[in-house]
């Protein structure tokens, strides 16, 4: 402070003083990258320790990063790591004298006796490089608002985005090589090989678990169906399953029906209550008693449930981001794409665009999470119009052809008891009632298939069909589990009138709770 004093007696003003005072160094942890990278060169157990921890770009000095590659690439291809080996490896790819020559080696290896404390000075490290990627991030931040041109909800998603990158840790490199790829996929393989059961989340049925091995991590799968069909029951059906079932974390978006209305299909299915006594409150002693037992698992089941209307792309991501963060998440079920909105992102667009963009957005949440991501959609009225069974067909999918584009999966559901045809238009001949159908359309990574489900109407939920061995045993079954079934070939036309909704395919798609 006196040194500036003087200088502004000598004749400097204020614009011409800098304030030394007051400059910043990145935070950095220099010594304890030395000491980390000394030891690794000495002792092959502080290289097991760290090696998956940090990655070149954590250090800060450009000496360390490449050394640090240097015993990466050794330790990737098993060869031993020590002060000869490293040196070694940075002359082969030109980049020993950038690294300090062998004398930088050497001194680095002299300041450290062990590999003790390795991972503690490692984590220190990486805190250092996490300061420096958020004031970076900040600062790209802080120039982006500046910029009049910039749409706010773009520069929103971009600062959560990159934030939840840092949370995680995981400060995405822009490419791999071939090498580290494939090192990645034999490692996932030999993992599976030795898993048992599923690869990935498993939906509770049976025959669909075994045609796509579960439903695997960063995929985006459509169930589509007309109103009516069973799209919300087969979804909280798989939600169920994996919540309570599995102590899988699920997260359901549900745009159309109230968390409450949600909850209640569960409690129905959980309990064995049909929705019009939950609905009316009337119940028996034993009901009741049988309502407060049954529930116990579903109360602690790691089940999110967010039912904002009208949720926008740039909401479900920030939503999803923290429910991943806090929770853990590995499923998100959203109820349903064409209620969805594109935010600041497709507003200036037709809905066809919109819908493109939010498909696409949904692509890459599934990817950047990692999770598989279930969207409902609504199919077009031109299912109602084909003669024969009415199955759907890849192209019935309503407003955008980008929906079957960037999905995994595309798959379709349905009943041909709510059009009241009697029999299956196949070979089998078997009775419709209370069955319906999952079809596979799309499947990137699998083959396609028409799976059998069982739909219990009452109870708003689908379950595996191979609890019977013939369609006989099936129906007799049905016809003694059922209390008035609303969904019974005498009573349809829809699953709606259940849950209370309306029975009646409007000119409004959307207000049908399935």
């Amino acid at each position: 402070m006196e040194k500036v004093q003087q200088l502004q007696q000598a004749g400097y003003g204020k614009g011409n003083v800098i304030a030394l005072e007051k400059g910043k160094i990145p935070p950095q942890a220099v010594d304890l990258e030395e000491v980390v990278l000394g030891a690794m060169m000495i002792d092959k157990k502080g290289v097991d320790e760290i090696i998956d921890i940090l990655n070149p770009d954590v250090f800060y000095r450009e000496a360390h990063q490449y050394i640090f590659e240097s015993i990466y690439k050794l330790f990737e291809n098993s060869e031993p790591i020590d002060l000869l080996t490293v040196s070694s490896q940075l002359k082969k790819d030109g980049r020993l004298e950038l690294a300090g020559g062998d004398y930088y080696l050497i001194q680095l290896t002299q300041k450290v006796a062990s590999s003790a404390h390795i991972e503690f000075h490692a984590r220190i490290i990486l805190q250092k490089y996490i300061q420096r990627s958020l004031i970076k991030i900040s600062n790209e931040i802080i120039e982006e608002s500046y910029d009049e041109t910039t749409d706010v909800f773009d520069l929103l998603d971009m600062a959560e985005s990159k934030l939840y990158e840092v949370t995680q840790g995981n400060i995405k490199r822009s490419t791999e090589t071939a090498q580290s790829l494939v090192i990645q996929a034999k490692k996932k393989i030999q993992e599976i090989s030795n898993k048992e059961g599923l690869s990935g989340i498993p939906s509770g049925f049976d025959k669909l678990d075994k045609l796509t091995s579960g439903w695997q991590p960063s995929d985006l799968i459509i169930v589509a169906a007309r109103p009516g069909m069973g799209k919300t029951a087969l979804t909280l059906s798989m939600a169920r399953n994996m919540a309570v079932g599995q102590n899988i974390p699920v997260a359901f978006f549900s745009l159309e029906m109230s968390s409450v209305q949600l909850i209640t299909r569960l409690i129905s299915s959980e309990t064995g209550l049909s929705s019009e006594k939950l609905r009316t409150g009337k119940l028996e002693k034993h009901e009741w008693e049988q309502l407060n037992v049954k529930v116990k698992d579903l109360e602690k089941a790691p089940l999110f449930i967010d039912d904002t209307p009208s949720l926008s792309i740039f909401d479900l991501r920030a939503k999803a981001r923290r429910l991943s963060s806090q929770h853990g998440i590995r499923m998100i079920v959203i109820d349903y794409l064409q209620l969805m909105t594109a935010g600041g992102t497709g507003k200036n667009g037709n809905r066809e665009q919109e819908i493109s963009t939010i498909s696409r957005n949904l692509k890459a949440l599934a990817k950047e999470l990692n999770v598989p991501v279930i969207a409902l959609s609504q199919l077009s009225r031109a299912v109602e119009t084909r003669g024969g069974s009415k199955r759907p067909l890849l192209s019935d999918l309503r407003e955008s052809g980008a929906i079957e584009q960037d999905a995994d999966i595309v798959s379709f559901i349905y009943r041909p008891e709510y059009y009241k045809i009697d029999e299956w238009d196949d070979e089998e001949r078997s009775p419709t009632q209370g069955q319906g159908e999952f079809i596979v359309a799309k499947h990137r990574n699998g083959g396609l298939e028409n799976i059998r489900l069982k739909f219990i109407g009452h109870l708003g939920k689908f379950d595996n069909l191979d609890d019977f061995s013939t369609p006989f045993e099936f129906h007799s079954k049905m016809n003694d589990e059922k209390e008035e079934d609303p969904f019974s070939t005498s009573h349809l036309p829809s699953a709606d009138e259940a849950f209370g909704g309306s029975t009646n395919d409007s000119d409004n798609d959307d207000e049908v709770p399935f």
